[in-house]
């Protein structure tokens, strides 16, 4: 048979209890207040003046409304764009130097319906719910999983990809035949088109 040595313990002030409890209350409280911040800026936009919202909760303003009666992009198409894209906290994650070609189909859900909004010259402002953008992924280490994202989006102009294909072929061909380029010399020479 053992026998166990009780050793009492101190006996604790109510008031560190208190602070105990206190805190944990308070980290739970910063933990939601952190985890629904992006939601917050969404439900306040919702309510802002000239902030649309669409079905898929995507929401925008425009900043200049563009050529009227213009028509707009579409899946089909590849958008030629200034923006920038930024973090809730104001962090650049993203910018345009120049106009940058973009194929409505292989940008974000969000930026994608975007463009399909916009008519040409037109500049919005979007808020991209982490939905619309990345999702719970990272995006590299700029953009943090489950990010709200917002663009400034300038529409240039827009082209059917299959011009834009078309012309880069095309551009292909005109540089592959030119004196110093790639291998076949000028058009109609020995190793051109109609060469002998």
């Amino acid at each position: 048979m053992s026998t166990v040595t009780a050793v009492p313990l101190l006996p604790v002030k109510r008031s560190y209890i208190v602070y105990l409890i206190v805190g944990l209350v308070l980290a739970v409280v910063a933990a939601v207040a952190l985890a629904t911040q992006g939601d917050d800026v969404l439900t306040r936009n919702a309510r802002a003046r000239g902030v649309m919202t669409t079905a898929s909760g995507l929401q925008y303003k425009v900043l200049e409304p563009g050529q009227k009666d213009a028509a707009k992009p579409t899946d089909a198409d590849v958008a030629l764009v200034n923006y920038e894209g930024k973090l809730l906290d104001g962090t650049t994650f993203d910018k345009s130097q120049q106009p940058t070609p973009l194929p409505v189909t292989q940008v974000v859900p969000g930026f994608s319906e975007l463009l399909k909004l916009m008519p040409k010259g037109a500049k919005y402002r979007a808020w991209l719910k982490p939905a619309l953008g990345y999702g719970d992924k990272p995006a590299g280490s700029a953009i943090p999983a489950n990010s709200t994202l917002i663009f400034d989006v300038e529409l240039v102009d827009f082209l059917p990809e299959a011009t834009v294909r078309q012309m880069q072929q095309q551009q292909m061909m005109m540089q592959g035949g030119m004196p110093g380029g790639m291998p076949g010399g000028a058009p109609g020479g020995p190793a051109g088109p109609g060469g002998r």
